[in-house]
């Protein structure tokens, strides 16, 4: 029997690479046993850890990791257990797998395995690479290693590894796994690990996981016990799905009639801003700054505004792009940044959830903004992926029993695509190719 795959999401963008899975908002102990018991080989628990400060994304996992413990220990399913993270090394590393090691280990090894080939980002000699417009980053080198809350400095993942736990994991003892590591050293390699061991695969395209998950597979069914601290794309070579049902180009029929819908752009780095401005410029869709220097707003009246400008547009059948003032705020603290993110997502929230009843899709670009308005906004306890709109793009259907009924809503995640790409998934929401 193939093992569950359970993928901890601290994001909602990790399912960008599958289809047909659930996406859980909750972790009570029947929601779990529901998506333990789905069809489908993985199903994604959307922490949003990415968005909290440590202490509060340690307790999340720690919550997550304890009903599961007792699920996991009832069933005679065997599991595989997926830390899923950003492609560009931001989040709460090591804290989200020392937690999960705790509870539902001990792990013979833990592995970082960032690749993410559809937005093209590849790990070679242990260092991991943006791949833009031909050209192979560091990613050290990019806007992501200066996030002022993730930052680092290093893209040589043992480095990285060293930075992150303090010192506590020295480069020399991370393992690498080549790529034109033969078979039979990666599996003497793989049989000999144990403790925690920490470990960095290199992978440049998706053949190199679907060897690595072939080799891993060997030495799971002899006992081993792995940790995977990925991003999406190892997910397709765990998961080998076939192709989604439903193509890319079609997924405008998943929009009830003509309905206008609503485009929300939370995220903030350089390639978003870019997205956004091309939309504006290029498209008849009306535009909605929600003003971040007026926010805390006591007296109501920045989202009483919103509203009004959405039921304008939404009355007169046209888009509504909603964006957040471009320019980032400066805070004192990570943690006070992090607050003021949540202000500006429960913002979003109030807005989504007092949308009229016939919006008709909805675009989230950011995965912040994603979750929040599937939890928050939206009300949901889980969703299923239908697949990719765009490539790292993915779209979830509202409940028939919903107040909107069952319309798409599409998951793009903040450091996807080129400057196109958020015209690209709008078009296609639109009917066009």
């Amino acid at each position: 029997m193939q093992p569950k795959i359970i993928v901890l999401d601290d994001d909602p963008t990790g399912s960008q690479t599958v289809h047909g899975c659930l996406l859980l908002m909750k972790w009570d102990m029947d929601t779990l046993a529901l998506a333990l018991d789905d069809e489908s080989p993985l199903f994604f628990i959307l922490t949003n850890t990415r968005s909290m400060p440590t202490d509060r994304a340690a307790a999340v996992t720690r919550e997550v990791a304890s009903n599961l413990s007792h699920l996991l220990h009832r069933s005679r399913r065997p599991w595989l257990l997926v830390s899923r993270s950003d492609s560009t090394l931001r989040g709460h590393y090591p804290v989200e797998t020392e937690v999960l090691n705790g509870i539902l280990g001990p792990f013979d090894a833990h592995y970082l395995v960032p690749a993410f080939f559809e937005s093209g980002r590849i790990t070679r000699n242990g260092t991991h690479y943006l791949v833009r417009y031909g050209r192979e980053i560091p990613v050290h080198e990019t806007e992501y290693a200066r996030d002022s809350v993730f930052g680092f400095s290093t893209a040589y993942l043992p480095g990285y590894v060293q930075e992150k736990t303090g010192g506590r994991i020295h480069a020399r003892d991370v393992h690498l796994f080549p790529a034109t590591l033969p078979d039979f050293k990666a599996l003497a390699r793989l049989r000999g690990l144990r403790d925690n061991t920490c470990c960095v695969v290199d992978a440049v395209c998706q053949e190199d996981l679907d060897r690595f998950v072939r080799l891993v597979r060997v030495v799971l069914a002899e006992g081993k016990r792995f940790l995977f601290r990925s991003s999406a794309s190892l997910l397709t070579s765990l998961a080998a799905l076939p192709d989604q049902p439903v193509l890319a180009e079609e997924m405008h029929t998943f929009v009830p009639g003509s309905r206008p819908g609503l485009i929300v752009v939370g995220s903030h780095v350089p390639m978003s801003t870019r997205q956004l401005d091309t939309l504006c410029k290029t498209r008849d869709v009306a535009c909605a700054e929600i003003d971040t220097t007026a926010l805390p707003d006591a007296s109501g009246s920045v989202e009483r505004d919103l509203l009004t400008r959405l039921k304008e547009a939404h009355t007169a059948g046209r888009d509504l792009v909603l964006f957040t003032s471009r320019k980032e705020r400066e805070f004192s603290t990570p943690s006070a940044r992090l607050a003021f993110g949540h202000a500006i997502s429960n913002l979003i929230s109030r807005v989504v959830r007092s949308a009229p009843d016939t919006i008709g899709f909805i675009i989230a670009k950011g995965g912040i903004t994603s979750n929040e308005i599937l939890a928050d906004g939206l009300s949901l306890t889980c969703v299923r992926s239908v697949g990719q709109i765009h490539s790292g793009c993915t779209v979830v259907l509202t409940p028939p029993d919903h107040r909107f009924g069952t319309i798409p809503i599409v998951i793009f995640p903040g450091n996807v695509g080129e400057e196109r790409s958020l015209t690209a998934v709008y078009d296609r929401l639109k009917g066009g190719r």
